[in-house]
């Protein structure tokens, strides 16, 4: 559509300019100062071609008229004007009636009973416009009139009205569109919806550019049973180098919606900030370092999980996280030194309020990168970081911590054998402050310091065959400890915290200290690949042997096995076994297959603890995902979606819909239901949000895979369908 009336101006303001105009045709005659010319009759401007049955051309007053059959061509380009064209040179003023414009590109045509243009504005009066078949078009859009200006590219169309066939569906008494692609100030397409609890759903986006470097765009809504509110965004790019994104929201709660719902606030708030900067040192202090510089910064904040869901009416986007992590990193990196510091907050959007969460404010990062000696045989690096571990109330802690590992490698027996020893030396300091109302034990600073020891040996071998190739390797891993100290919070909570049925205890929050086991690792990796080179068979078995007295002798053994059965299916398996409990700790598994039209997933994830089930809590995990999608043609499709908790029985997310596709227009339909946990006086629970979406795109003047025009929000329940 955009180069369809691009082309209708251009074709319509050549006689602008003062280069020469060429007329030809067959037959010429001439009477005074008129010239009639017949016969294939061809107007060349520029790289623009005209062509009629008949012309007419007064020397006087600087009037061309066409006659019958009256076309354009630009390129490989073909349009049909109509049977009739006036232009005037002298006044720059061009008419054509009838009017009719095909741009077999977009495959876009425009009608109307007469076009006409002076200088820089151009008009239609009484037209229609489509992208479908001018037989029997399945939409088109009739309009009273259109107006057109060069300089400022804005197309303006009045009393449009859509229909579809000859069903009137839609109507404006005006539609503005732009005719290039520079960015400009107006309205964005609206959202809208209808739910039996908030409502009727209007949102209606205005979008603001009135510079290059940044852009605004205000998305006020209203929900006539909820409440009214607004989100908006602002846009910017301030260097070469760096970009940012500021978004804000407000929403307010009618009174009685508020208290039906039993919701924890009457109005949601909150704000998200993206900063990114590629060479912030440099630009920032003037400098020319030659290492490489960045920020980072996603900061965000709100007063409960409805800010966030109430930013769309799409529920694939609602969160169902209760967490939201706000971060900035900052960082200067060269070839062998590595500096940084990160900050992390956590927002609980279960707890009213936040001020016991744990936070990361800041970390300190520095890294040595690997040095080798003596011909890559040594091997050596440096890693410390230092943690400020915060909250408002109650204990917090600074904690640092220092890898230094030192490896000596080599191969034997021609290279068939690599071997390493790895010696690691860790410390970590600890330094407390804060106080707590209710004392949970007593903090003394510390630290804790301890070497331990890698022996490594590993193989690999591989051998072609006529129709496929096999690898195979071989490895194993010996770990054991050194030497240790420590003192303190360590001293006092090391044989108390090891135990793993204290590790999520109140003492134990701080300690992160995990024992070094006596332990033999073993591995088996093997891959079959076929004469293309495609991998078909990926399959690892790994077992730990303990030599610990306290640990069992045998850790779990752990199976990853990845096979492509077909071209179009494959299989995938991962599980850990627990010689202990005789059963499966982790299993997950997942069949897919891709071919005819199809594409179909299913996965399963089952895991167990082996701790006590309490009240609130359960050992188990047991979650199923599934989705299928099918192209019957290039027309139909069709898509489902099933994602169900087996352990808590609640079905988490589930879709189900189609979509038609014609060249000029997409038609689909959709169900979705999502469970989204709210924030009540209760404390979190959660409901499902059930919709049913409508998708019409009439191409080109919308594009496929769009918004969708108009959503339907069913009643809310707590258990779904």
């Amino acid at each position: 559509m955009l180069k369809l009336l691009s082309l209708v101006i251009l074709l319509t303001t050549y006689l602008l300019a003062d280069s020469k105009v060429e007329i030809y045709a067959t037959t010429m005659e001439s009477s005074k100062n008129v010239v009639n010319a017949s016969g294939g009759v061809t107007v060349v401007y520029k790289d623009y071609f005209l062509s009629a049955d008949r012309a007419i051309y007064n020397r006087n007053t600087g009037e061309l008229e066409l006659f019958e059959n009256v076309r354009a061509n630009q390129g490989k380009d073909y349009q049909l004007l109509g049977k009739y064209a006036k232009l005037n040179i002298a006044k720059k003023e061009r008419l054509f009636k009838p009017f009719f414009m095909l741009d077999k590109s977009s495959q876009v045509w425009m009608s109307a009973d007469e076009g006409c243009a002076v200088d820089k504005d151009f008009s239609i009066k009484s037209g229609v416009m489509s992208g479908c078949n001018p037989n029997d078009p399945l939409w088109k859009m009739h309009f009273s009139s259109t107006s057109y200006n060069s300089d400022t590219k804005w197309l303006h169309i009045f009393n449009a009205r859509i229909f579809i066939y000859d069903i009137p569906v839609f109507y404006t008494p005006y539609f503005g569109y732009s005719l290039d692609t520079k960015r400009r100030t107006g309205l964005l397409s609206p959202a809208m919806g209808i739910s039996d609890t908030e409502g009727f759903y209007y949102e209606q986006p205005i979008y603001i550019a009135e510079q290059s470097w940044w852009d605004f765009e205000l998305k006020p809504q209203v929900r006539t049973n909820r409440g009214v509110g607004g989100y908006s965004t602002f846009r910017f790019i301030d260097s070469k180098v760096s970009e940012g994104e500021f978004k804000t929201g407000y929403f307010s709660e009618k009174d009685d919606y508020f208290k039906k719902q039993n919701l924890a606030h009457d109005s949601h708030y909150g704000y998200n900030f993206l900063y990114n900067n590629t060479d912030v040192i440099n630009q920032w202090l003037g400098t020319s370092f030659k290492g490489q510089s960045a920020l980072y910064m996603d900061v965000n904040g709100m007063n409960d999980v409805d800010y966030i869901n109430l930013s769309t009416n799409d529920t694939t986007e609602n969160v169902t996280s209760s967490q939201v992590l706000s971060r900035i990193n900052l960082f200067y990196n060269t070839q062998d030194n590595y500096f940084a510091t990160y900050f992390k907050y956590y927002q609980d959007l279960t707890k009213v309020s936040n001020e016991d969460t744990l936070q990361k404010i800041p970390t300190f990062h520095y890294h040595h990168y690997l040095e080798t000696f003596f011909d890559d045989h040594v091997l050596y690096n440096l890693d410390m970081q230092t943690n400020n571990i915060y909250r408002e109330v109650g204990k917090h802690v600074t904690q640092t911590d220092l890898t230094i590992p030192l490896t000596v490698q080599g191969s034997l027996f021609d290279e068939y054998l690599n071997v390493s020893y790895k010696a690691y030396f860790y410390a970590q300091h600890s330094k407390f402050s804060g106080t707590e109302e209710v004392p949970s034990g007593i903090y003394e600073n510390g630290y804790f310091a301890r070497n331990y020891h890698i022996l490594s040996a590993s193989t690999q071998v591989s051998r072609a065959f006529d129709s496929f190739t096999h690898v195979v390797g071989f490895g194993s891993r010996y770990t054991t400890g050194g030497s240790e100290s420590k003192d303190g919070f360590y001293k006092d909570y090391q044989e108390f915290c090891s135990k793993p049925i204290n590790k999520d205890s109140k003492q134990c929050e701080f300690y992160n200290i995990s024992d070094i086991e006596e332990q033999l690792q073993l591995d088996f990796t093997q891959y079959i690949y076929d004469e293309s080179g495609s991998q078909i068979v990926y399959h690892r078995i790994a077992q730990s042997i303990s030599y610990d007295k306290a640990q069992s002798s045998v850790g779990e053994l752990e199976n990853e096995f990845d096979y492509q059965i077909t071209k179009g299916i494959k299989f995938y398996n991962n599980f850990f076994y627990n010689y202990d409990e005789n059963s499966f700790s982790k299993m997950y598994n997942q069949i897919s297959y891709n071919g005819s039209g199809f594409n179909i997933v299913l996965s399963h994830l089952y895991k167990d603890t082996f701790l006590a089930p309490t009240s609130t809590t359960t050992p188990y995990t047991s979650y199923i995902t599934s989705s299928a999608t099918y192209e019957y043609d290039k027309h139909y499709s069709y898509n489902i979606r099933y994602n169900y908790d087996y352990e808590s029985g609640l079905k988490k997310s589930a879709e189900v819909g189609f979509l038609y596709k014609k060249r000029c227009w997409d038609f689909g339909l959709r169900y979705i239901e999502n469970n989204r946990p709210i924030l009540n006086d209760n404390g979190s629970s959660s409901i499902y949000d059930r919709y049913i979406y409508f998708t019409v795109n009439l191409k080109p003047m919308m594009a496929s895979g769009g918004a969708p025009l108009f959503d339907y929000k069913l009643p809310q329940t707590m258990e779904g369908l």
